[in-house]
């Protein structure tokens, strides 16, 4: 993607480095280096719902809707609230679909909650669904 913008993982604080860290192992994709980013009891909800207790659910999820997939992470933003430390990473998904087709500009969405060093809750968003349905001529 011409017009990804770089985030130097020093400048980022604890939890957001920890998002950061485990979403760079995800997109090897090593989910057994990611899983070490996260408490033993994780809930990831992914798209549509879908949930999973280790970075292999997503992971296998992925490869049966990409040839391949890379996050331009452009932002990450840290709040403390009633959970926790909520940490989330927003930019932009590109790579290619299975049948060649390369793909950049989706946006994505994905919240943590990062306790004592380790993520306990991922939240997943992206547009990649409504893009499917673009594709093959419906618009939702």
């Amino acid at each position: 993607m011409s017009t990804t913008l770089s985030i130097d993982p020093e400048t980022l604080g604890p939890e957001a480095r920890i998002v950061h860290d485990y979403l760079e192992a995800s997109m090897v994709p090593d989910p057994e280096r990611a899983a070490t980013y996260m408490a033993d009891d994780v809930v990831i909800t992914f798209t549509g719902g879908r949930v999973y207790h280790h970075p292999s659910g997503p992971a296998g999820f992925n490869a049966m809707r990409y040839a391949w997939v890379k996050k331009d992470m452009r932002q990450f933003d840290v709040a403390r609230g009633a959970e926790g430390t909520v940490v989330y990473s927003t930019g932009y998904l590109y790579g290619e679909w299975h049948d060649g087709t390369a793909f950049e500009g989706n946006r994505y969405v994905d919240r943590f909650v990062v306790e004592n060093g380790k993520i306990v809750k991922m939240d997943v968003w992206n547009d990649s669904a409504e893009r499917i349905l673009s594709a093959r001529g419906i618009e939702a």
